[in-house]
């Protein structure tokens, strides 16, 4: 006899051998609920370490209130990874939760009552704290949304798809059926990997999905901490990171434009982007190579002025024909 699932908690990983127990742990401990059925994947995302033997390890006394299962996904990529979840689980809802994310104990609880309260939310996303292993610069708030810190008060929000944001895939719930209507087979954006510098994968999947006409939210009750090591605060790591999610901009900018104004929005980012590098350097002139918050926005706007060349260039856009 096959049990109804009503949320499957899905932890896609690369090598988290180290970071998943603790994730593990915190789910384990999570608030019961005597008419909520959920359950724990993990998936990996082509781990060389040790990362089966740690779930396999866990199954041995998980509680089978919520049963812990683990899959394999040879391709890489985030976007590969999630995917994978949302086949693998038959539950109506799919929460996505990084190797370095630590849920609240009534993470799962919030996140299910939010969904059933909003039927027409395709997504919602957490309130996410930062947990620094250092001190971040002073002016490191400016850029913080981008490492998937997500903190915009204490009510809900539903994002306005005019105005371009959206939350991370860190700590977010997504309704199966509006994946499963919304997002093609293919996307463009598949996630940071070796020879690939292109990132927002999770935008572009949420993109899709405000397009087809569901709702994303910002939900406060899901709340998690986010651990964010020493290097994840470096210049060698904050740059290219920077460059990728600029590199990746045309994409989320143009879903849901229509294809006979795209030539006039491209345009129109190019004189605004173009406007905003002027700017930038207007008010930061030589701190734009000393100050790495300047220098990362900096990265962020060049790179959003060519993403539709490089995307072009190499190969990206051929798929929007497909």
């Amino acid at each position: 006899m096959t049990t109804f699932v009503d949320l499957t908690v899905a932890i896609c990983t690369y090598n988290g051998e180290r970071r998943l127990p603790q994730v593990l742990e915190r789910l384990r401990s999570q608030v019961y609920h005597q008419t909520l059925y959920w359950e724990v994947l993990v998936v990996d995302n082509n781990s060389t370490d040790n990362t089966a033997k740690i779930v396999q390890e866990y199954q041995l006394d998980w509680p089978d209130a919520h049963p812990l299962s683990y899959c394999f996904e040879q391709q890489q990529g985030a976007a590969f990874a999630r995917k994978r979840a949302i086949q693998e689980s038959s539950a109506p809802l799919i929460g996505f939760v990084d190797d370095d994310n630590w849920p609240a104990s009534d993470w799962v609880v919030s996140a299910y009552a939010f969904l059933q309260k909003h039927p027409k939310a395709g997504a919602c996303g957490s309130q996410i704290s930062p947990d620094f292993e250092i001190n971040p610069p002073d002016n490191f708030h400016r850029i913080a949304p981008f490492l998937a810190i997500t903190e915009r008060g204490t009510q809900p929000i539903k994002y306005d798809p005019r105005q371009k944001l959206l939350p991370p895939s860190a700590g977010l719930v997504v309704r199966k059926q509006a994946w499963l209507e919304s997002v093609p087979s293919q996307c463009i954006l598949t996630g940071r990997v070796a020879g690939n510098m292109l990132t927002s994968e999770d935008l572009e999947v949420l993109s899709y999905m405000q397009k087809a006409g569901w709702e994303i939210w910002y939900n406060p009750t899901m709340q998690m901490s986010h651990k964010i090591p020493s290097r994840r605060l470096q210049r060698d790591y904050l740059i290219p990171f920077f460059r990728g999610i600029g590199l990746s901009r045309y994409v989320t900018r143009s879903i849901g434009i229509q294809r006979w104004l795209i030539p006039l929005t491209i345009i129109i980012y190019l004189i605004t982007d173009t406007s905003r590098i002027l700017f930038h350097l207007l008010k930061y002139r030589t701190k734009v190579k000393t100050d790495l918050v300047a220098a990362c926005e900096m990265e962020l706007i060049l790179n959003s002025l060519i993403s539709p060349i490089y995307l072009w260039k190499n190969g990206y856009l051929n798929l929007e024909k497909q």
